[in-house]
């Protein structure tokens, strides 16, 4: 009895050269394996043979072909997304084109693009205590890196509490509950103050406002370095925002109210010290033969100010590594210590 021949199954058939494969289906069939065997392939597992992995990578790229991202996160319960806040509880008016985010916003997007990871970035002006729990509540990312505690400590300390994957940039503050990055705060205020003291000033001012806990640990490192070195403590105190737009008239007016003209001055930020020094040009003073200024975060605006501005350093670059290295050890669910680094003072001609 003749056998008749059936015709080859669907699946079976391979696709002409000349048609684009647009699903991993059409690889697999391509390359005479499993689907599976692509997904792995494409996304670098070790289980596939390296020659077959060759093979399947060489025609996806023949075919312009890349896997749905969409996809492949709903089955590994991932994003591929973590979420950048910058929250303003106390100063409104600032805005991400701030020197400071751009230069720290720019190392972290290099680290993790560098992760196969995206960014999104938020700026929130908290209206409620639960703007952060709706975000991460609503499963738009993977983790959250804050930049700046602003006024919401306690907001990060109840959202960490059972939140893991969340990390913040700023000053470290005794029995927080979320894990932060930054520099020593009360440490880069000494410096900034003791450097104006051994310059010869015992009028020294400090420009920032103290709501953020940066800004007061800052401070409270000038005060410190004053009273050690037997000068009255009480220091000339303006809570300037840290916008140029705020802080330039607010010294301004400060220094045409003033009897006595400080003759050290200790700026929260670089662009508070840039403020100072166009306010104090404006009032007629020489820097630094009448005034001495210290910015803060040296910036690398600070090098072209005139005169170039003195500042102490927080590495940012380290600090953005820092962050993503601790966020996505705690994604993967690793609890982990908080990160304090030294500043120092970089000295240039506005002392």
């Amino acid at each position: 009895m003749a056998m008749t021949k059936r015709p080859a199954r669907t699946q079976d058939v391979p696709i002409p050269i000349d048609v684009r494969a647009r699903t991993i289906t059409d690889i697999a069939r391509l390359a005479g394996v499993s689907a599976g065997t692509v997904s792995r392939a494409l996304s670098g597992s070790s289980l596939v043979k390296p020659r077959t992995s060759e093979k399947i990578r060489m025609l996806a790229t023949a075919h312009g072909f890349s896997p749905n991202i969409a996809a492949r996160n709903l089955r590994t319960r991932r994003t591929g997304a973590v979420g950048v806040i910058i929250p303003l509880g106390h100063e409104a008016g600032q805005h991400i084109s701030d020197p400071f985010f751009m230069a720290l916003l720019g190392h972290l997007a290099d680290a993790l693009t560098d992760r196969g990871y995206d960014l999104l970035l938020s700026r929130v002006l908290p209206s409620n205590k639960d703007w952060l729990a709706q975000f991460v509540d609503s499963g738009r990312v993977d983790g959250v890196i804050i930049i700046g505690q602003s006024d919401q400590s306690a907001v990060l300390d109840e959202v960490a509490s059972r939140y893991l994957p969340i990390v913040v940039w700023g000053g470290h503050i005794e029995g927080q509950v979320y894990c932060s990055v930054g520099s020593d705060n009360k440490l880069g205020g000494r410096l900034a103050t003791e450097h104006l003291i051994n310059k010869g000033c015992r009028r020294i001012a400090f420009f920032g406002d103290a709501a953020a806990p940066e800004i007061a640990q800052r401070l409270d490192g000038c005060r410190e370095a004053l009273a050690e070195a037997g000068i009255d403590a009480t220091i000339d105190y303006l809570p300037v925002h840290l916008t140029a737009e705020n802080a330039h008239p607010a010294i301004l007016a400060r220094l045409s109210e003033n009897r006595i003209v400080p003759d050290g001055i200790v700026a929260a930020s670089d662009v508070v010290g840039m403020s100072a020094l166009r306010a104090l040009s404006e009032f007629g003073l020489s820097v630094p033969s009448d005034v001495r200024v210290v910015g803060y975060d040296d910036l690398s605006i600070a090098a072209q100010t005139t005169p170039p501005l003195s500042s102490i350093k927080q590495d940012l670059a380290t600090g953005a590594a820092h962050l993503v290295d601790i966020l996505f050890r705690r994604m993967a669910g690793e609890a982990t210590e908080s990160v304090v680094m030294a500043p120092s003072l970089i000295c240039r001609s506005s002392t």
